[in-house]
């Protein structure tokens, strides 16, 4: 499984990044690109430590079990439910949004997996360095895929 830990995976990401554009439509959901953009960024800051959004009911009840679902090499559901406190609906600016998670895909991979954080994810809970790295990398890539790059 791709981790963003890993170089080329990187590289990859942000190439797939810049293929995007303000006039790029999704195929599924509701947000547009610039919308999903920050709420990519707001997941970043999650996994590095930033923000420490409260474990839902649900996610303790169930998501230690279903953990190993997601960190796979199948993709997740189209219009699957997001965390609370990452979900953007008001209007953003598709540059600012682009520069900002593309700076945070950097800094989390130059930071490596020791400077990963070890709150626990709002859903999962408890993830290792190494799940962080394969979630960022297949959360992007679900939502680059959303808007067909």
């Amino acid at each position: 499984m791709k981790n963003i830990f890993n170089q080329t995976d990187t590289v990859e990401i942000l190439n797939r990044i810049d293929k995007l554009s303000p006039n790029s439509r999704p195929q599924w959901g509701k947000m547009d690109v610039a919308q999903m953009l920050a709420h990519c960024s707001s997941f970043h800051d999650i996994a590095m430590g930033r923000t420490f959004p409260p474990r839902g009911w649900l996610g303790i009840l169930i998501g230690t079990f279903v953990k190993p679902l997601f960190f796979n090499d199948k993709p997740p559901a189209r219009n699957m439910s997001t965390i609370p406190t990452i979900l953007i609906v008001e209007e953003k600016d598709f540059q600012k949004e682009k520069v900002k998670l593309k700076q945070k895909i950097m800094t989390f991979q130059n930071n490596g997996p020791e400077k990963c954080t070890s709150h626990p994810h709002p859903f999962f809970g408890k993830l290792t360095p190494e799940q962080w790295g394969k979630g960022l990398y297949k959360h992007l890539d679900h939502h680059l895929n959303q808007f067909g790059v």
